[in-house]
């Protein structure tokens, strides 16, 4: 198993947002929280980034646990995320936010063979390397976004809503380009609002609603139990 999350609390002060959070990602699978909004997903997926720290449970990559090690060590185990909102350096080059992510120890070696595949993906990074990141359309900042991550050469990506705030066309394009990477060998952590997108490309799904998962199981099955459409996913 690639990615183990067991029994995890999660909380801001004195205010739990994930308790009790148990899944698991298969290396080469791509894995959908799905749930309302506030219902604990991001919480959950900056967990694992080690951007926030669980106050109980264990988060197991290759079997080590990392839930409790330095944020910036995180990514040495071989995970990237994608934040929500992008989080890029706007009055920065499209090439000069790349390069950021690719400053892991084990991924300096590989920069420029990383950097080749980011525009092999996104042509048109490649075309506008030398343009400010701020200046570009949000869904050329998305795969900007996505193209750092890529950078530091993951076993594991996390994505944290990548559809948000973009057009139906772009959203259309921006899973295609989840699948292609999956394809590429990396697996994928997808916390995602557009639920039927998500469970389009996961192999497996959770649901999560108020900090808790209630179920999960094949994408198909969740679609078509009418409880579990109506009661947790709003559709």
């Amino acid at each position: 198993m690639l990615l183990e999350v067991r029994n995890i609390h999660v909380a801001y002060g004195d205010a739990p947002a994930v308790w009790d959070a148990t899944l698991d990602i298969e290396a080469g699978q791509i894995v959908a929280v799905v749930g309302p909004n506030g219902a604990g997903k991001s919480t959950l997926i900056n967990a694992i980034a080690g951007i926030l720290r669980p106050a109980k449970g264990e988060i197991r990559i290759d079997g080590t646990d990392i839930a409790r090690i330095a944020g910036h060590r995180v990514c040495d185990h071989g995970i990237a995320i994608v934040p929500e909102g992008r989080r890029l350096f706007g009055h920065m080059s499209v090439l000069e936010n790349l390069e950021l992510g690719g400053h892991r120890p084990g991924a300096r070696a590989a920069r420029e063979e990383a950097l080749a595949e980011v525009f092999e993906l996104f042509p048109i990074l490649g075309e506008r390397r030398h343009q400010i990141a701020g200046s570009m359309s949000g869904g050329q900042q998305q795969m900007v976004a996505i193209g750092r991550a890529l950078m530091a050469r993951p076993r594991l990506l996390l994505m944290d809503e990548p559809s948000l705030g973009l057009s139906p066309a772009v959203v259309d394009d921006m899973f295609r380009i989840i699948r292609m990477i999956n394809e590429r060998g990396v697996a994928v952590l997808l916390v995602e609002q557009n639920i039927n997108k998500a469970l389009e490309v996961a192999h497996h799904a959770y649901v999560i609603e108020q900090g808790n998962i209630v179920t999960s199981g094949q994408p198909g099955a969740l679609l078509n139990n009418p409880r579990i459409r109506e009661a947790y996913l709003g559709i």
